[in-house]
């Protein structure tokens, strides 16, 4: 932790650093660094989570539970262990829309909520010498969903219970340019959570296996 909060604060550094420092950095035809124990990695990446609803039940009126894919800004830091062990911690937020559909009363737009879902992964780097270093990973999602609000006016209450989950993953780091990366990464995270909506003097509860699928590219600053 301490390594990531000294990378954040360096590349903080960098930004405000003489023209010279600046140049050092972003010198883009620097021989590739590769992958190495005891550094650090900070990645900037574009995220979309798209949730597979896999399975779904909505107590009294029946139905289904879909939820809307969103896009946003990640950001996220790595620790190598070694030179092909390493954990990554990612941290985004994202809005959904929730809706229930093939109930008894037809469609019913629920409402919407906010999603924090950091996500803890081990993974192991192959070739990490190498340009093209593709890894695998495995961890821990926890979800905590805020901001929920009530679509109204037939749906006057709704609640999203925070839950935890486990994550696999797959990416590939592209040393395209001395301690700068490319990057793609896909992982599947195993997310069951319950919605509480009130309509009137109707409660009702949806059990959903959102199951999100979170697609991220983007770039990385190996330190």
């Amino acid at each position: 932790m301490k390594r990531l909060l000294l990378a954040s604060a360096m590349l903080s550094a960098v930004a405000f650093a003489g023209p010279a420092s600046a140049q050092s950095v972003f010198d883009l035809n620097q021989p590739p660094v590769g992958k190495q124990a005891g550094t650090v990695m900070i990645r900037i990446r574009a995220i979309g989570v798209i949730p597979l609803d896999a399975s779904s039940s909505v107590s009294v009126i029946g139905g289904h539970v879909s939820t809307t894919a969103q896009a946003a800004p990640e950001i996220d830091g790595s620790y190598f262990f070694t030179d092909n062990i390493a954990v990554e911690l990612i941290a985004a937020t994202t809005r959904h829309s929730l809706s229930a559909t093939g109930t008894a009363v037809g469609k019913v737009d629920v409402g919407s909520t906010w999603v924090l879902p950091p996500t803890l992964t081990l993974q192991y780097h192959f070739m990490p010498a190498q340009r093209i270093s593709p890894y695998v990973g495995a961890g821990v999602n926890a979800s905590f969903f805020y901001g929920t609000k009530a679509a109204g006016p037939t749906v006057t209450g709704l609640s999203v219970d925070n839950s935890w989950g486990p994550a696999i993953q797959a990416g590939v780091d592209y040393n395209f340019s001395g301690h700068w990366f490319a990057n793609l990464d896909v992982k599947q995270i195993f997310l069951n959570t319950a919605a509480h909506v009130t309509g009137g003097t109707v409660h009702i509860k949806a059990k959903d296996s959102l199951d999100p699928l979170v697609i991220v590219a983007g770039i990385g600053y190996r330190f």
